[in-house]
């Protein structure tokens, strides 16, 4: 017989979710909410504090999705929630410029060289298709370049073999995307730099731009290769085209400034020309940056051509707790991030050798405090590579560790996050829940 944990019981979620349902497609406003890809229903979320969820039936969990990367100084961090608060009283919102924007704008920029100016918007998706059309601009070309598995936002052309949701249920595209436009948009091998000599040679002087995640993020981890992103760099230069870096997964998170930081890319020739941001930028809220080089921000309406607006952005709330957020983590970054790494990696690793112990297949993907355990021998350094993971095995190891409270992203293709409300009791109850989990996987 298979060993199994005693279920919880989740008739309020169940009843919430059939309620839903009436109401929002598949019961979700976000499809990587559902839990198609992993089996079983997903628990409401009530309230969370620290690295702890608590669903409508008081089941508790650790969490290891993070609001999809966001919280890194874990749920309802004391000094983000004042921050909040105070900003609420004034009014949650003005649609009239404050001093909070430049105030947050500017612990941004002290971390990100590459970033002269920016934009504030309201959701990495924004973000993204606002950076491909300041690009198209900027060359007056109209091809762009990404990467297959890599996820930038839902924009029609950036849908293309895109990551995320699209990855996890096995959607090649999106439907309503116009054959034009997705022609317009070419999908390579993450980490093949001849891919993209070669996309150069067939289109000279058409590619605008080339976006991708430095760290891939939405395929699950997938680290750059030594010399990728300076290869790619060398290309874009060479070419005329620009270099887009979606770091709304990465920013703040692999480091202060992010994997451009990590990688030595963040200043001077080496850097990108714009960089896009999101998550941790809004202490929880929802914020997007994009920004860069000031001759390229500075084609921007009101000065230049190219009009990009958004009524809500640079929403107070949102600037309060972006703030609070980078303003801790700028104070602590000695202490922060070698506690996220360390963290990291014992649950990373610890849960790893749990899975070989039990004779169960299992590649580990880290960088600092974003990982992934792809249910395959391995190794994992593209989309191709990762979707050979054996998806059944997934959804069995996500389904028992949730029945052990333990809450992973649901979904293969989905990277895990930590932050620092997690410490030694969610290490060890983490690696212990895998231990019976991996018995459940090795059963079948």
């Amino acid at each position: 017989m298979s060993p199994q944990f005693p279920a919880p019981v989740r008739t309020r979620s169940q009843a919430l979710q059939q309620r839903a349902e009436r109401f929002f497609p598949g019961g979700v406003n976000s499809p990587v909410r559902a839990f198609r890809a992993v089996g079983g229903a997903p628990p409401f979320v009530e309230r969370a504090e620290g690295a702890w969820l608590t669903d409508a039936d008081r089941n508790r969990y650790i969490d290891y999705f993070g609001s999809w990367g966001s919280m890194i100084l874990g749920h309802a961090f004391p000094r983000v929630v004042e921050a909040i608060e105070r900003a609420a009283r004034n009014s949650p919102s003005f649609g009239a410029s404050t001093a909070a924007e430049a105030d947050l704008a500017e612990r941004i920029t002290a971390c990100y060289p590459a970033i002269e100016k920016l934009r504030f918007v309201s959701s990495g998706t924004e973000a993204t298709m606002s950076a491909i059309r300041l690009a198209r601009a900027a060359t007056g070309r109209k091809i762009i370049v990404k990467f297959e598995g890599c996820y930038h936002g839902h924009s029609d052309g950036l849908l293309v073999k895109a990551g995320s949701g699209v990855a996890t249920f096995g959607i090649p595209g999106s439907a309503g995307v116009p054959e034009e436009i997705a022609r317009l948009t070419l999908a390579l091998p993450f980490n093949d730099l001849s891919a993209v000599e070669a996309a150069f040679a067939a289109h000279p002087g058409e590619i605008a731009a080339v976006i991708l995640e430095p760290i891939v993020g939405n395929a699950g981890c997938i680290p750059p290769a030594p010399g990728y992103l300076a290869g790619l760099r060398a290309l874009t230069a060479r070419e005329g085209a620009l270099l887009i870096a979606d770091e709304v997964m990465t920013g703040f998170r692999v480091a202060l400034g992010g994997a451009l930081e990590l990688y030595g890319i963040d200043a001077g020739p080496a850097a990108p020309d714009l960089v896009t941001l999101g998550k941790i930028v809004g202490g929880g809220l929802p914020v997007g940056v994009f920004g860069g080089k000031r001759a390229l921000m500075d084609l921007l309406a009101p000065l230049g051509p190219v009009y990009q607006a958004g009524t809500l952005s640079g929403n107070p709330l949102a600037m309060a707790a972006g703030i609070a957020t980078l303003t801790y983590l700028q104070d602590h970054a000695a202490q922060v991030y070698p506690y996220l790494e360390a963290t990291a990696k014992a649950v990373a690793e610890g849960v790893a050798a749990e899975a070989a112990q039990a004779g169960v297949s299992l590649t580990l993907n880290r960088v600092g405090a974003m990982w992934t355990w792809f249910f395959t021998p391995g190794p994992v350094t593209d989309y191709a590579q990762a979707a050979r993971s054996d998806k059944t095995a997934f959804g069995r190891f996500h389904r028992a560790m949730l029945l052990a409270g333990v809450w992973l992203p649901p979904s293969q293709f989905e990277a895990a996050f930590l932050g620092t409300a997690h410490g030694d009791e969610e290490t060890a109850a983490t690696i212990a829940a895998a231990r019976e989990a991996f018995r459940v996987v090795a059963a079948g």
